[in-house]
This record gives C-alpha cells, sequence and structure tokens, in this order.
C-alpha cells in the first residue's frame, strides 16, 4: 500500500468518501447534511497536511496531520484518519496510523492527540489501543449519535 501527500486531483476522492460518512454521522462531528465545502474545510483546512492510501491506483483512505495547538501546545499533533467502505478491515487505517506516528516523529512531533473519538467506534478505538494510546479523559454524551442516542467521546493521547 502506498501513502502519499494529497493533490488537488484527489478532491474528488476525498469527498466520495467524506460524504458517506458525514451522511452516516457515527464517527465525525460534521453536520450529516454538510456539504462538499464544510467537509473539505474540515479535513483539507490549511494547517493540515494530508495524505492518500492507495493501492493499485484506487484511493482507499486518507489521513490528516495538524499541530493540535498554537504556540506552547504546537508540540503535540492531532490526526484524522478514513477510509472508504469497500477498504474497512484491510489494514489501510492501520497503514494510515503507522505512517502518521512515523511523520510525526520525524516532524518533532512530541506526541498525538485524539480530541474526539466516539467510543461507540470500537474499531477504531480498538486500533488506536493496538498503537499504545491511552484514554485519558471521557466526555460523558459528548456525540449526538444517530442510532444510539448521546454517548461519550474519548481524549486519547500517544506520547512520541
Amino acid at each position: 500500500m502506498l501513502i502519499r501527500p494529497t493533490t488537488a486531483a484527489d478532491r474528488p476522492a476525498l469527498w466520495a468518501m467524506i460524504e458517506p460518512i458525514m451522511r452516516e454521522g457515527e464517527t465525525f462531528a460534521l453536520p450529516r447534511d454538510g456539504d462538499e465545502a464544510v467537509a473539505m474545510t474540515y479535513w483539507s483546512s490549511p494547517e493540515k497536511v494530508n495524505f492518500i492510501a492507495e493501492e493499485n491506483g484506487e484511493i482507499l483512505g486518507s489521513s490528516y496531520i495538524r499541530a493540535n495547538q498554537l504556540g506552547g501546545g504546537a508540540h503535540i499533533a492531532n490526526c484524522g484518519y478514513m477510509t472508504t467502505p469497500s477498504a474497512r478491515g484491510r489494514g489501510v487505517a492501520r497503514a494510515l496510523c503507522a505512517h502518521s506516528i512515523e511523520h510525526c516523529r520525524a516532524a518533532g512531533f512530541r506526541g498525538i492527540q485524539f480530541n474526539f473519538v466516539v467510543s461507540t467506534n470500537a474499531p477504531a478505538v480498538h486500533l488506536w489501543e493496538s498503537f499504545g494510546f491511552e484514554t485519558l479523559a471521557r466526555l460523558p454524551s459528548a456525540f449526538a449519535h444517530p442510532r444510539l442516542g448521546f454517548v461519550d467521546a474519548l481524549v486519547m493521547f500517544k506520547p512520541l
């Protein structure tokens, strides 16, 4: 699997990937009725570095990396990941997370913080824990899940 920087030509594939995730409303804190501009602003804002995971020319997933805060908090990274429905269970998120960890180390970050992991996203929680991320806080009823009602969100951290 190749992980490479995102280019402008990838925008249609990014939108095709994030739109069903946004409409599903189960993992990202994005408006379920949001449009492409909302999604692209969230995923590809200027402070983020974006990457694409592809195999045999097929885009399977994407990630972003940014400083979690400015100034005195800029040494901690924040990352996000998404995969296409057809790529789930194929190790794409694992490859993107491993890539992010190495990229963050090389960039001089001292840790990675996930600010808002929906607690019911068990595959993601399990995957992040397998990389050594720990849950530092549980935000009670912080996410309005479309099927389950209000569920907790997790703040997870991994020192580098």
